[in-house]
């Protein structure tokens, strides 16, 4: 009796943060769905993300080797052990043949592209944000296609991209266009999130602007921040001592459904923050990490601010009275706040996973380029 063939595979390639992991996870969970196998390569970072993954993906974990930290031997080491990692991830693709091999960016993507490189696979990246990051810029010219996330992405000379938007998780696209509530006289809750990992700068800003607000906001508000461990108790802290209900946690699981039961969300403007605020359609105030790459969150926040779904409060212009100022314009503001809403949802690609599946699909039919 033949042997069954086996499903095509799907190798995903993905940098430690949420940024690079949860636009990965989207994708694998939809070719899951149509009957791929998927693996993914990712580093230590990466694989505390991996939670939300099926369980069906299998999981390889890379050393990431980067230029950005260690010593002066350690930076040396570096291009030995990138040529280790793409010559032993080479010989596995080898044993199981990927039928495409996406790259979302970070150091532990090198990997899998470099080993695509070296055996000719189809191969492609997925861009998150407004700027390729330094791993995307390396091998955009090395692929068969760079998706953006961002439109309009900033791409080197002869590299062309296409716009399919962030994919966005199964959680958070099954609230896509969620009933808003507008801000009233009755429970309000604003959603505080800092990336992954939280932002210090939020945890030092927002507690304050909140606590400033009317009596008559305060009385009916609840708040979810979320603040990094070593913040988490003095910002829980400064909230039960202004009599301000809150919920101070390093990590949201639930991020979807407290974003689509919040009157405002205050956030970074990283590519999944970005994504999400606009597939489930909510107010924001968004505070672009000012250390951030090529200032790369300034951009991935243009089209809402653009749009007049969100308020952009750049770092350095960052002070509790202009939170406090930007958040009372929203609560204050029921109707703005609606349209608001209704813009932040005109920015929103749902279906952004669909398309780069439909992408990878159409990829593992066409010649490689080599």
């Amino acid at each position: 009796m033949a042997e069954q063939a086996k499903p095509p595979l799907l190798v995903i390639a993905a940098g430690g943060t949420g940024g690079h992991m949860f636009p990965a996870q989207a994708l694998a969970e939809l070719m899951l769905r149509r009957g791929w196998r998927v693996k993914l390569s990712t580093d230590a970072r990466g694989a505390r993300y991996t939670g939300g993954f099926p369980h069906s993906v299998e999981i390889e974990q890379v050393a990431s080797a980067t230029f950005a930290r260690g010593g002066l031997l350690a930076k040396l080491a570096v291009p030995f052990r990138v040529a280790m990692g793409v010559l032993s991830t080479a010989v596995r693709m080898y044993r199981d043949r990927p039928a495409v091999v996406v790259g979302f960016g970070g150091y532990p993507s090198i990997p899998a592209l470099g080993a695509a490189v070296l055996l000719g696979l189809p191969r492609m990246i997925h861009e998150q944000n407004g700027v390729l990051g330094r791993v995307n810029q390396i091998f955009s010219k090395r692929v068969d296609i760079v998706a953006c996330g961002t439109w309009p992405t900033v791409l080197p000379d002869g590299v062309e991209g296409v716009h399919v938007g962030n994919p966005v998780r199964m959680s958070v696209h099954d609230r896509a266009g969620a009933s808003y509530i507008p801000p009233g006289h009755y429970p309000m809750s604003i959603l505080v999130i800092g990336g992954s990992q939280g932002a210090r700068i939020l945890s030092d800003v927002v507690p304050p602007a909140i606590a400033g607000l009317p009596m008559e906001a305060l009385r009916h508000l609840r708040v979810a921040h979320q603040a990094r461990d070593e913040d988490g108790e003095r910002v829980a802290t400064y909230y039960a001592e202004h009599g301000i209900n809150a919920e101070v946690l390093p990590f949201f699981h639930d991020i979807p459904a407290r974003m689509s039961e919040a009157q405002l969300v205050i956030s970074r403007s990283g590519a999944s923050s970005v994504a999400d605020i606009s597939v489930i359609g909510r107010p924001s105030i968004l505070i672009p990490f000012a250390a951030a790459a090529s200032d790369h969150q300034t951009a991935n926040a243009r089209g809402l601010v653009d749009a007049g779904a969100a308020i952009r409060i750049p770092e350095a212009r960052l002070t509790v009275e202009s939170l406090s100022e930007a958040i009372l314009a929203v609560l204050d503001n029921p109707d703005g706040a609606v349209q608001m809403a209704g813009a932040a949802l005109s920015e929103g690609r749902p279906d952004a996973a669909t398309d780069l599946a439909n992408i990878v699909q159409e990829l593992a039919l066409q010649e490689p380029k080599v």
